[in-house]
């Protein structure tokens, strides 16, 4: 399989966890709210992510404006990741909201690995 291949598949695999995350948060939106605000965001700030999570995965199924897409996912995985790791610094572990209801779980070292992992392959996509 060549680079662009590479690529292709990369999106995929983020486009589908993007998707999964953001219909799951939009099916259960009082849900969402709550988690959001267990994870201590403003609804201002929260609203609007199982939106932009969704209209991503889209892009990035369809392969439409894929590298710019991708640096998107990138972007938004930092940040998740930045918010996981200053509630842990807090002592905190409120359930992860990652997934909406499809994730109950505290957060702990695990989100930071997945996300991690989710950022390396969202990079693949850009680059590739």
């Amino acid at each position: 399989m060549d680079r662009s291949a590479w690529g292709v598949v990369a999106a995929v695999l983020v486009a589908a966890v993007l998707l999964v995350a953001g219909v799951s948060k939009l099916a259960k939106p009082a849900l969402w709210r709550t988690e959001s605000a267990g994870m201590g965001v403003p609804w201002r700030l929260a609203q609007p992510v199982p939106y932009v999570e969704t209209v991503l995965g889209a892009l990035l199924l369809v392969q439409l404006w894929r590298h710019t897409a991708a640096w998107c996912a990138v972007g938004l995985f930092v940040a998740f990741t930045v918010l996981l790791v200053v509630r842990l610094a807090q002592g905190l572990r409120p359930p992860c909201a990652c997934f909406g209801s499809l994730s109950a779980t505290p957060i702990g070292p695990a989100h930071l690995a997945r996300n991690a992992l989710l950022i390396a392959v969202a990079v693949a996509a850009a680059v590739l």
